[in-house]
Order: C-alpha cells, then structure tokens, then sequence
C-alpha cells in the first residue's frame, strides 16, 4: 500500500496483521480525494476507525493542515504509529486510542472520514447520530455498496454517493439552516 498523491507520493504504508483492517482501495481513495481536492488545503481531517491511517496521511500528504486518527484496535494503532513516524508527520497528526462515537463528541473537524467495519452497522448508526448533533463541514463515509447508511441524520444531509466494485463512499453536509 502506498500514498498515491501530494508531497509524500509514492512511499509506502505499513499494513496491519490478519484480516480484521480492511484498507481502502487506491482507486476509491483517488476518487474521494479528488472531490476532495478544493477542500482539503489547510483543513483539519479525521480519519475515524483509522486502521493503518492511509486515508489521514493521504490528506496530510495533499495539504491538509492536521490529521486526528481514531482508532481502538491495538495491533492497528501499532502499525498507524510506525506509519505517521516513518513518514515524518507526527507534528501535524493526532493518535487517539478509543470508539469513534465518544471521541467525536464536540471534536472540532472540517472533514471527517468514517470507514467502520462493515458487518457493524451500528457503528454507521452511533457514529453519524453524534456527528448529525454539531456537524463538521463534511462527513464521508465508506461503506458496502449493499449497505445504505440514509440520507439524514440529525443535521446532517447526504447529497453525493460515489460507487466503486463493492465500495460506496457517501458524502453528507450540514443542513442550511
């Protein structure tokens, strides 16, 4: 696995042992980072159910000013440490070791990235409910193309879904109001 774009274009990711991270395709991340292209210079980005942090550090790598990576697996956040040192980007991430719903809770982002297992969909439903309650500038989320996480939830709206083979990546913004 490898960052595709930015400054650290080309170097490579560790990946964590077994089968229970499932990494995000390179073409689906391509893909989200270029609708995220005019959005992503200067913004704070977290990277939620982080696994090896690809999705944070391909934002670092692309301008993004910090990067929150939220992950609760240990042998994970073992290798999404290792990752953020040997790509030198320690100063403009953050590794918080808990469960997405109460580390999001009045965590000020611009754009929040959810990619939870997908066999859990209450960790959609928790996840979104605290999100839709005091929403950041964007939430994408990653999930099956057989699963659909909905269109609302609190004040936040579903406007875009991008499909790629088995992964759909939802994009939701605050409600205008």
């Amino acid at each position: 696995m490898r960052v595709i774009g930015g400054e650290l274009r080309s170097r490579r990711l560790k990946s964590a042992p077994g089968l229970d991270t499932r990494p995000t395709p390179d073409r689906l991340r391509e893909s989200l980072f270029n609708v995220l292209a005019t959005r992503i210079d200067g913004a704070v980005f977290v990277d939620a159910y982080a696994g090896t942090g690809a999705v944070g550090i391909e934002a670092l790598s692309r301008g993004a000013s910090r990067a929150v990576f939220i992950e609760r697996a240990r042998a994970a956040l073992n290798v999404l440490r290792e990752n953020v040192a040997s790509l030198g980007v320690r100063e403009r991430s953050e590794i918080v070791a808990g469960k997405p719903p109460a580390e999001l809770r009045g965590m000020q982002a611009d754009i929040v990235f959810l990619d939870p297992p997908y066999e859990v969909q209450k960790e959609y439903e928790s996840t979104l409910a605290v999100l839709g309650e005091n929403p950041p500038g964007l939430v994408v989320v990653q999930h099956s193309k057989k699963y659909d996480p909905g269109d609302r939830h609190g004040r936040l709206s579903r406007y875009r879904v991008i499909t790629q083979g088995d992964n759909s990546l939802s994009f939701y913004r605050p409600d205008e109001t």
